[in-house]
């Protein structure tokens, strides 16, 4: 059987390991990091783009409207969260109309029929919290938000459950090949050999492609990003962007899946590709910059700052193609805004791709006949709460009692939903793991509350002493030791001391 290695398990990754784990193929999917999501994945704006902005003869603009559709069934499909809403750009004079029309005629060349330009009445109306200097906007119907690490994560779980190896904490440290044919990968785990190579390795994917000698080079763009108290979860309706520049689509408002608001981000190309740092100039910059939009903003309502890096080229669109140097590799880098809103479209055209190759290998690619299409839909006590079904609630506690115990009371997390994400087809094995799985840490007390019950669950449901315990993968452990280890050393420490 031919073996397919995916390196990167971003939502690129993981939406092409999904879409391949339809046929009958080995399929490996590398990661290494401790989780999936853990790149640009996990720290984004968590928009699906409507495809106005991108321009139509781009490879990002033509993806882009073509995975829009896709979203309402794909969510439902993999049980993800997800809330067509709409969108406003948001233009304050002539010049600002000016370009606002030209965002329309771009979307419909890109074929959206949809798109409207209102005025300054019918938007205050709409967004009532609007800075009232606001004059005109595009509006833009299908466009949406959704949680960019539950996709990926949903992403991942189906492709396990359908067959798909994944391997978590394997970096790849060379690509192995034969006389210009890709062979397999050279890790820290050892080598995995392999007929067919897909780099999906994010902001790395250019260092991937130059151990085949394929010359890229992807420059890191950080933005920062604040996210507010659900107490404010009302101010505003749509996604709300300012007029974009070449470089960025501006520092946006919006509301999330689960009831935020989430302001951001700014752009500043960095160097370094593991610096998510944030800056007290930066994060001051996105809430001006929001408040242009949304004048109101309240500051106290900041439960967490962080920020995301995008890989970005100087080209500014994605490349998708197979390697120019070895045959068998397919290099897919750049990918940038709109690249969660494009997931669905590229892993389609990776599978055609590989398609294509496979029959010019003479290989015949079989459909599984039992492929599972949907995820199961785990219980989550806010769900219930939101509709006022806490009696059919109360019927699952009385079958099993974890979910009667409420972990995290920001985000009114159970321990029966932490320990489904500990024990699931990809399982959360650290305390950001069980937060993207299920939101515990992530309400305004910021884990104040349930960390030390999120670490204890771990350490007894993954059978490991409680000081293994990380926050996100090795070199992360939350306790440094025993506090009668303390003790016992500050004696030590004194009784020498004392002797010197």
């Amino acid at each position: 059987m031919m073996r397919i290695i995916i390196i990167g398990a971003g939502v690129i990754g993981t939406a092409i390991a999904r879409e391949l784990s339809r046929y009958e193929i080995d399929i490996v999917l590398l990661e290494k990091t401790a989780d999936v999501a853990n790149g640009t994945s996990k720290a984004n704006s968590g928009i699906i783009h409507a495809g106005y902005n991108a321009d139509f003869d781009t490879l990002k603009g033509k993806l882009n409207v073509k995975s829009n559709p896709v979203f309402d069934k794909l969510c439902a499909d993999l049980k993800v969260p997800f809330k067509r809403i709409g969108s406003y750009v948001v233009g304050f004079n002539e010049q600002d109309l000016k370009e606002l029309k030209k965002k329309k005629e771009n979307g419909e060349k890109n074929g959206l029929g949809d798109l409207e330009i209102i005025g300054q009445k019918q938007l205050i109306s709409q967004e009532p919290n609007i800075n009232k200097k606001a004059k005109y906007a595009l509006y833009a119907p299908g466009a949406a938000i959704i949680s960019p690490y539950e996709l990926t994560i949903a992403y991942a779980n189906n492709a396990v459950i359908n067959g798909v190896q994944l391997l978590l904490n394997t970096e790849v440290n060379d690509l192995i090949s034969d006389d210009g044919q890709i062979k397999g990968v050279k890790t820290n785990q050892g080598e995995i050999k392999g007929d067919f190579v897909i780099n999906a390795a994010g902001l790395y994917s250019d260092k991937i492609a130059r151990m085949a000698e394929d010359n890229f080079k992807i420059k890191p763009r950080k933005g920062e990003y604040h996210l507010f108290d659900k107490e404010y979860g009302d101010l505003v309706n749509h996604i709300l962007f300012p007029m974009p520049t070449k470089k960025s689509k501006g520092i946006l408002v919006l509301p999330t899946v689960h009831g935020n608001i989430l302001i951001g981000p700014n752009a500043n190309t960095i160097d370094d590709k593991d610096d998510l740092s944030t800056t007290s100039k930066g994060l001051n910059k996105v809430l001006n910059g929001a408040k242009r939009l949304i004048p109101e903003i309240p500051e106290k309502g900041v439960i967490t700052s962080f920020s995301g890096l995008r890989a970005a080229l100087s080209s500014e669109d994605f490349h998708i193609d197979f390697s120019e140097n070895l045959v068998g590799l397919i290099n897919i880098i750049g990918i940038q805004s709109p690249g969660l809103s494009s997931a669905p479209a590229i892993s389609d055209m990776v599978v055609e791709m590989f398609k294509n190759y496979s029959l010019r290998e003479n290989y015949e690619l079989q459909l599984k006949k039992d492929f599972k299409e949907k995820n199961s839909k785990l219980p989550h006590y806010y769900e219930y709460e939101d509709k006022g079904k806490l009696d059919d609630w109360q019927k699952i506690v009385e079958k099993h009692e974890d979910y009667g115990e409420i972990i995290c009371r920001c985000e009114h997390v159970s321990r029966g939903e932490i320990i489904d994400a500990i024990n699931a087809p990809v399982p959360a094995q650290t305390i950001d793991a069980i937060k993207r799985r299920t939101r515990a840490s992530s309400g305004r007390c910021q884990a104040g509350f349930c960390g030390p019950r999120l670490l204890q669950i771990l350490a007894d449901q993954l059978n490991i002493d409680p000081l293994e315990v990380s926050k996100k993968g090795s070199g992360s452990q939350i306790l440094r030791a025993r506090s009668k280890q303390l003790i016992l050393e500050k004696i030590k420490e004194d009784k020498r001391a004392g002797d010197q």
